[in-house]
């Protein structure tokens, strides 16, 4: 049996009550593999399509023995059982993202790892930050925390309170 792989996932949600939406995720992610750190939520503006409702984003760090492939699956079937039928751009009970897979770099018609948009993503970056300052990316010699100091555009991005 293979070692368990650190995986970083991006999750948003900008339909229906957001806060469910991130906790149900967490909880259908967890029925499947071990949790480790979870990040703050972030209330964001949304990117793209602006007309749209605002999200909730956050970071969870999880321990899988699924190949890249099989998470997909995997995260694709939680968000289809969470009522997603939207494509990119419209709003979404629920948006799981594969960030970073270990240390692996994959680029497949499927599945881009380390996920392509993150780097210039502010509630990406800081959200992963706050639980993996010091992870280094796969593909750049740049740590998360250095990363996120570079940041250009972290406007429309606030620690949500819960209100």
């Amino acid at each position: 049996m293979t070692e368990p792989v650190t995986v970083y996932l991006g999750i948003g949600t900008n339909m229906g009550n957001r806060e469910a939406n991130l906790d149900r995720c967490l909880d259908l992610l967890s029925q499947r593999m071990k949790m480790g750190k979870v990040s703050s939520v972030y209330d964001t503006e949304p990117q793209d399509n602006i007309n749209q409702p605002r999200f909730l984003n956050m970071v969870c760090q999880v321990f899988t023995r699924l190949a890249p492939e099989g998470l997909l699956a995997l995260v694709k079937g939680i968000e289809s059982k969470m009522g997603r039928t939207s494509k990119t751009g419209e709003p979404r009970p629920i948006d799981i993202d594969i960030l970073l897979y270990g240390d692996e770099i994959i680029d497949t018609p499927e599945l881009v790892i380390p996920h392509p948009r993150m780097r210039e993503r502010a509630f990406v970056i800081l959200p992963l930050c706050e639980i993996a300052p010091g992870l280094f990316f796969p593909d750049v010699d740049m740590t998360i925390k250095e990363m996120a100091d570079s940041l250009k555009e972290v406007q429309g991005v606030f620690k949500w309170d819960g209100d």
